[in-house]
């Protein structure tokens, strides 16, 4: 005991660094918890969270007796399922590019314009992507009138909404997600190139005997915390883009929590829905875990 004591006493700069990650988690992460018993309480802010009657699993079976939650939930994953398909590659195919580019000064200047649209709000990037598929002024658009097509209504079709979010989520994100590859890409040995290359293999034939391999665990970690998220799509990003026209196909879950539960103060409705999103999203990454654990040997833990 006096052995672990001092072993602390002289690491304290080190554990003192932990204290802001930890305290960050208690008071936003672990304490907010206790409030998802609202979720059995028939609450009301008048009362509170003691003086709110109890009803056990009603907001429940309410929830699963609406054919409107189905609807966005069904918006939800189908969201999810087309960002994982096309936006979680995104940034592995452009790490792998930029890797192959040899002069820094061109790399670092790529690298920065790819990593801006991280730092603009979807308040901006929304009104770029309304503003570039306006059937009038839009930059999409009179290209498709330069070929002698017709303008078309992109935020008003419900069958467009779909893919202009998927498109615009890897537009912001996908510069910045390359950064856990390129830095992953620095730990592969060089060796394993030049004895490819000695072997005769081509660059796109080193990409996959090489490289992939290398990137397989923290391919495979990235993905497993995807599929964790899966129905958490973000707020922001849906509500600037949704309009009354395409709601039916781009209301999700986030949206529909602000909707029902801010506006119209369902509060332990919205609460169910919201741990109904959490045990989904928990059942989803531990079973994905142990199937990628007992599959590839690579998992979070």
């Amino acid at each position: 005991m006096v052995k672990g004591s001092n072993y602390f006493k002289k690491n304290w700069q080190m554990y003192s660094m932990i204290v802001p990650g930890l305290l960050f988690f208690v008071i936003f992460k672990y304490i907010p918890l206790a409030g998802s018993v609202i979720a059995f309480q028939n609450y009301t802010p008048f009362k509170g969270i003691t003086g709110s009657d109890f009803i056990g699993l009603a907001h429940f079976e309410q929830l699963f007796s609406y054919p409107e939650f189905y609807r966005v939930l069904r918006n939800t994953l189908l969201i999810s399922l087309y960002q994982i398909i096309f936006g979680f590659p995104a940034p592995l195919i452009l790490a792998l590019l930029l890797n192959e580019i040899r002069k820094v000064f061109v790399k670092r200047i790529m690298q920065t314009v790819l990593y801006v649209p991280h730092f603009l709000s979807w308040v901006i990037l929304g009104g770029m992507m309304i503003s570039l598929l306006s059937p009038d002024s839009g930059l999409v658009n009179h290209i498709l009138n330069a070929f002698g097509l017709k303008s078309v209504f992109f935020m008003q079709q419900p069958e467009y909404f779909r893919s202009i979010v998927v498109l615009s989520g890897i537009w912001k994100e996908v510069g910045w997600g390359t950064i856990i590859y390129l830095a992953a890409l620095t730990g592969v040995n060089p060796e394993l190139y030049e004895a490819a290359e000695v072997d005769g293999a081509s660059k796109l034939r080193q990409v996959f005997s090489v490289t992939i391999p290398a990137l397989l665990p923290t391919i495979m970690v990235l993905l497993l915390l995807k599929i964790g998220h899966i129905l958490d799509l973000g707020f922001e990003q849906i509500y600037v883009l949704l309009n009354p026209l395409v709601k039916e196909a781009g209301d999700i879950l986030d949206t529909y929590i602000y909707e029902v539960g801010l506006l119209s103060g369902k509060y332990s409705y919205t609460t169910a829905i919201g741990l109904f999103k959490s045990i989904v999203g928990l059942v989803l990454i531990l079973g994905a875990n142990t199937i990628s654990k007992k599959t590839t040997g690579d998992s979070i833990y």
